[in-house]
């Protein structure tokens, strides 16, 4: 198998995680709780898309699933949230524009996964 099948198969296999989410801020145990779900996302990896936007890469879909899990397991108790997974190959068609000038789309930081 030459570098360049590898690489197409890799597209495909690695996947995106974003977690889209609106959530009550009106008190202050609402941003509290909002504040913990986003601090909880970053430290399990996610960056910041837009502002109810996360993202985080992952070498497998048996690895989306953990950190799909972990995002579960710490939900607000208020508020609506989204979890969605892509392919690399279709995280890489994504038109980013800031106004209307096109931007390109970062490359995933390279992180070690120990599990």
């Amino acid at each position: 198998m030459n570098e360049n099948n590898f690489t197409r198969l890799n597209q495909y296999r690695t996947m995106w995680v974003l977690v889209f989410f609106d959530l009550p801020t009106e008190t202050r145990l609402e941003r509290k709780a909002a504040a913990r779900f986003r601090k909880n996302l970053l430290d399990d990896g996610f960056a910041m898309f837009q502002f109810s936007i996360y993202m985080r890469f992952c070498a497998s879909r048996e690895n989306a699933t953990v950190h799909i899990k972990r995002t579960q397991n710490a939900l607000p108790k208020k508020g609506k949230v989204g979890i969605m997974q892509i392919t690399d190959k279709q995280f890489g068609m994504i038109e980013l524009f800031n106004g209307q000038m096109e931007v390109r789309a970062e490359a995933p930081s390279q992180q070690l996964e120990l599990f």
